[in-house]
């Protein structure tokens, strides 16, 4: 079995829509999906992309994704990546895909003088938290995840006027 990782094209959208829902379908969040194919075609495809997707093929066929972007190191003082999904078809694990995405993010990580790689994982999912273990990856159980959406983050922006 070949195994490719490749920048995805704008002609894979439809595979990547496809994966971000069988994702959300493991991780038991389809409600939270709200991406559609014009979207997420200008994000990740139009004039300025603020996010950038691999591909990983075996014989040609799709078998699985990582949709990363840039974040910043103050304490660096230089940049990062930070891995936002990461997904292998159930029928492909087990070939090395999710493995190869990870390593291939960690060359660009390297080559773009990035300081880090980071992502998230769901305290559930010990699958994937016995590969991030088995390659060296470091839980950061002292730091939790913030999160301002929606209402809570249209209030907040509605305060900015007064304190500018």
């Amino acid at each position: 079995m070949t195994l490719t990782i490749r920048p995805a094209m704008p002609d894979d959208i439809d595979m990547i829509i496809g994966f971000i829902r069988a994702l959300a379908d493991y991780e038991k969040l389809s409600h939270a999906v709200k991406a559609d194919r014009a979207t997420l075609a200008h994000y990740l495809f139009g004039p300025r992309p603020m996010a950038e997707v691999l591909m990983a093929e075996s014989g040609g066929a799709a078998i699985g994704f990582a949709l990363f972007f840039h974040n910043f190191s103050t304490f660096e003082g230089r940049p990062g990546l930070y891995l936002e999904d990461l997904f292998v078809q159930p029928e492909s694990r087990g070939v090395g895909a999710g493995r190869a995405l990870l390593a291939r993010l960690a060359q660009i990580a390297l080559e773009r003088d990035c300081a880090r790689l980071e992502w998230s994982v769901l305290d559930w999912n010990a699958p994937a938290i016995a590969v991030y273990h088995a390659i060296g990856a470091q839980p950061m159980d002292e730091w939790t995840v913030q999160r301002l959406d929606g209402e809570a983050l249209r209030a907040l922006a509605a305060t900015a006027a007064i304190s500018v």
